[in-house]
């Protein structure tokens, strides 16, 4: 294998795991010519408030934006489907040259009219920035004449990272929350935040909190309503997943409306168990919460365990290899491929603060890789270097595993399966099994991967 030479300005951001003291260089912008894997701004604040089902979406800016657009993320729907259409303002030359103030006008008030949404985004990119249309403007008119809320979401891509889009998305958010009546919302009750029913995992998430006696007034974001964000603050705790995309909302409403949060994942058996266990503890006062709960745990964990061991008799000892854009999704992989007998090999995220990393490197054993904000060149020399036998990402991930010639699991936004919660796990250990067991691969020897 041909030894790899790392920019010298992405030096600070690979690391060899070992006893010595280290500090990742991380929530930086991409280094010119790594052509790594992050995002910009816009993507960001579109995973964020796409999953709202029931407001319109508009892009301000060229056509091309919004091919980040159209069912970009699964982000299931029990109800309306206008999330899923894409609509831009398509601007062209004569709009950047004398502003698109008038074509933004004029297009809200089309699609408002037509799709009666309950409320509608806008979202400024890069353009929009550059030739400083007066977005706010146009938004508090539209909204002032059709009586809905019409938000700016300033996610103009040069601004920064897929992070800064988190932070823009929950500034629009927080201008939903606190307009809607929290009258009958009972004491035992929370939101979900930084869930987006990428493949229903809201639904069974719901479910579960329902059997213990505790309402879910909100999912920010997924299969989420309008109304129900308005009335978000009605909650007594905010149960926060993904902490790098709502962490920062989460913290807005304990300011401003004293709701305090915990931070949980609900993937893989040990994380799930644990975040029921930690919203049931959070309601000390209403004991049935906890035996509703250890009831619950256990019946679910019972009727996955068997299939596990199976699995884990065939993955014991495989080699996997993480990159995933948030490092709290990490941190439950790498136990959840530990539980299967499994070791991770290399890991790293698009997202991770310095926090985050030094938490990986507690987790890993050494001489594992960790990196933030990789390349495709990077990922696929440690991949080849570690001998992984599967690569565990996104949707950009996936084609530099089947260039390596070894197994992909989706864990990103593309899938259609549920990964979270009792059942989830049970569906990410099948899928891992069966992919590192699929004979195809003996026709990729690892002399021949591409790299």
């Amino acid at each position: 294998m041909t030894e790899l030479n790392i920019l010298k300005e992405r030096e600070k951001q690979v690391h060899r795991n070992d006893l010595t003291t280290f500090q990742m260089d991380c929530e930086t912008k991409s280094a010119a010519g790594s052509v790594s894997q992050r995002a910009c701004v816009f993507c960001g604040s579109r995973v964020v408030l796409y999953p709202v089902a029931d407001a319109l979406h508009l892009v301000h800016g060229p056509i091309g934006c919004a091919a980040y657009t159209w069912d970009i993320r699964g982000a299931l729907s029990s109800g309306p489907q206008l999330h899923r259409l894409s609509f831009s303002t398509d601007l062209r030359e004569e709009q950047v040259v004398f502003g698109g103030e008038k074509k933004l006008r004029q297009c809200l008030t089309d699609l408002i009219d037509r799709h009666a949404p309950a409320a509608a985004f806008v979202y400024a990119t890069c353009i929009v920035g550059i030739i400083g249309d007066d977005v706010d403007a146009v938004c508090k008119a539209v909204a002032k004449e059709k009586g809905i809320p019409v938000i700016p979401v300033h996610s103009e891509g040069f601004k920064g990272t897929k992070k800064d889009g988190y932070r823009a998305a929950c500034k629009a958010l927080f201008q939903l929350v606190g307009t809607g009546d929290i009258s009958g919302i009972p004491p035992v009750s929370i939101n979900i935040l930084g869930e987006f029913n990428i493949g229903g995992e809201a639904w069974m998430i719901e479910e579960y909190y329902r059997k213990m006696g505790v309402e879910v007034v909100s999912v920010l974001t997924g299969d989420s309503r309008v109304e129900k964000i308005k009335r978000s603050h009605g909650a007594t705790l905010n149960v926060v997943q993904c902490s790098g995309a709502m962490l920062q909302l989460a913290e807005m409403m304990e300011e401003a409306y004293g709701i305090p949060y915990i931070r949980v994942s609900y993937f893989g058996l040990e994380d799930t168990a644990q975040a029921l266990y930690d919203v049931a503890a959070h309601f000390s006062d209403h004991p049935d919460v906890m035996e509703a709960t250890r009831a619950l745990v256990k019946t679910e964990i019972e009727a996955v365990h068997p299939d596990l061991l199976e699995f884990k008799k065939v993955l014991h000892g495989k080699k996997a290899a993480i990159y995933v854009g948030g490092a709290f999704k990490a941190f439950s992989l790498i136990k959840a491929l530990r539980y299967l007998g499994m070791t991770t090999v290399l890991v790293g995220s698009q997202t991770g603060n310095t926090q985050d990393y030094d938490l990986l490197k507690k987790m890993c054993d050494t001489d594992t890789i960790i990196v933030d904000d990789s390349n495709p060149l990077e990922l696929a020399t440690y991949i080849t270097e570690k001998e992984a036998d599967i690569f565990i990402g996104g949707v950009k991930e996936r084609p530099i595993a089947y260039k390596m010639g070894i197994g992909f699991c989706d864990h990103n936004h593309e899938r259609k399966t549920p990964l979270a919660g009792f059942k989830g796990m049970h569906n990410f250990a099948k899928e891992v099994y069966t992919t590192v067991r699929s004979p195809v691969w003996q026709f990729a020897p690892a002399q021949n991967r591409v790299y």
